[in-house]
């Protein structure tokens, strides 16, 4: 009997220690869970997986400079021409690369005095061709840029930004942060968790898909699969739900500047404070009267003190674009956008200038949204001794006279 009661005791205790340990550990994973474990390629589905219930959606993206910024380096994706007659960019009269098709793949190659040096293999084309093209090679998992870039302005190769003149530099590496702006997720290797240069070369998934701005999908894909009649979307962000900040974080986080990162790339997604992830940088008022801001990567900035924008509570990047769909040089589309909100019927359009212009409810951006040269995207073209420069619509909504004065001059030829 006594030692009947000593097991029943024993039991108890093991039971009452079970469930003290299981507790233990529901508290220990709902802290992770609030605290919000890191991200890994796991949670990514890809954006090919959007198609099976999306498909008008996907193939129109396909067609965007998003979808198209950062991809495996096959022609299709790749602008410049490999024709001996247009292939090659010379540094020097005795230092020249060429654009060449090997069997193992598209090179950029060296030669000094018509002797081969080295042939670096393109891997991952950076850009979609509208200002230009960048190139970046594997050398086992690290990334690096390539010396010859092709200029869209000019349609032609030519070095790289930022690159010396006259000198072939091969060892520029690109960090995370670089690719954070090309691709929506690259899995990070080795201890330097913050800023990582080495990448596992089959967990990226290329170009600014879905779920750069949708979120993670593998959950969302599961749970849709498993529940075909659902109405309701489930483990995904709709960013149409957001507040009008975190709307605008998601454009920010590429489009905002310089930005000092506080916690590791590729961590922040929609639905989050970008304030909680980098230090940002904001654009001044002497700055822009100074001419000093970058009119490429910053447009948040330019954006956010424009006044358009200071006088709207409402006002989001998706306000003037439907980046589901390739919009870019439809000017009067935009300026249609612009009427929502300054419409041609009320008296305060009706100014001076307005009414010397011919169609002006299809001109607002040439105006006042003008394409200026961008220090960012400017290259050394074979034979230039000064370096030529992309022009990028500025997202700075002001009156320009000098533009003013372009539109009104052709009105009156």
């Amino acid at each position: 009997m006594i030692l009947k009661q000593k097991n029943k005791h024993s039991v108890l205790v093991i039971l009452s220690l079970a469930v003290s340990v299981f507790v233990l550990v529901q508290c220990m994973n709902s802290n992770n869970s609030e605290k919000g474990q890191p991200l890994s390629y796991t949670a990514y589905a890809g954006s090919e997986k959007c198609m099976s219930c999306h498909k008008d959606v996907y193939d129109k993206h396909l067609q965007t400079a998003h979808h198209l910024t950062g991809q495996p380096a096959t022609e299709n994706f790749i602008s410049g021409s490999f024709k001996e007659d247009s292939n090659s960019y010379y540094y020097t009269p005795d230092i020249l690369v060429k654009m060449q098709k090997r069997d193992s793949g598209l090179y950029q190659v060296i030669y000094y005095k018509g002797e081969e040096k080295m042939a670096i293999r393109k891997d991952i084309v950076i850009g979609s061709g509208v200002m230009g093209q960048s190139f970046l090679n594997w050398r086992h998992n690290r990334l690096f840029q390539m010396p010859v870039t092709y200029f869209t302005a000019a349609a032609q190769w030519s070095n790289s930004p930022g690159f010396p003149s006259g000198k072939v530099m091969t060892d520029r590496p690109i960090t995370s942060r670089c690719l954070e702006c090309h691709i929506t997720y690259a899995e990070g290797m080795g201890a330097d968790t913050m800023e990582p240069i080495n990448f596992s070369r089959d967990k990226i998934i290329y170009g600014v898909g879905c779920e750069k701005c949708h979120g993670p999908a593998a959950e969302h894909v599961a749970w849709q699969t498993a529940h075909p009649q659902a109405k309701t979307a489930s483990y995904i962000i709709n960013p149409k739900k957001l507040s009008a900040q975190q709307q605008l974080d998601v454009c920010a986080l590429c489009h905002g500047g310089k930005m000092q990162k506080t916690k590791p790339s590729f961590q922040f997604v929609p639905g989050k404070n970008l304030a909680d992830y980098f230090r940002i940088d904001s654009v001044n008022n002497l700055s822009l009267a100074g001419g000093e801001v970058e009119v490429h990567g910053n447009q948040y900035g330019l954006l956010k003190k424009s006044k358009c924008f200071r006088a709207s509570s409402a006002m989001t990047c998706s306000s003037c674009h439907n980046i589901h769909e390739k919009e870019r040089g439809q000017e009067a589309l935009f300026s249609t956008r612009c009427m929502s909100c300054h419409p041609s019927t009320e008296e305060n359009f009706k100014t001076a200038t307005h009414l010397q212009v011919t169609g002006i409810e299809q001109k607002c951006i040439n105006c006042h949204m003008p394409a200026q040269e961008s220090t960012a995207i400017a290259v050394y073209l074979q034979g230039e001794e000064r370096p030529r420069a992309a022009k990028v619509r500025t997202h700075y909504i002001s009156i320009y006279p000098g533009e003013t004065k372009k539109v009104l001059n052709n009105e009156n030829k």
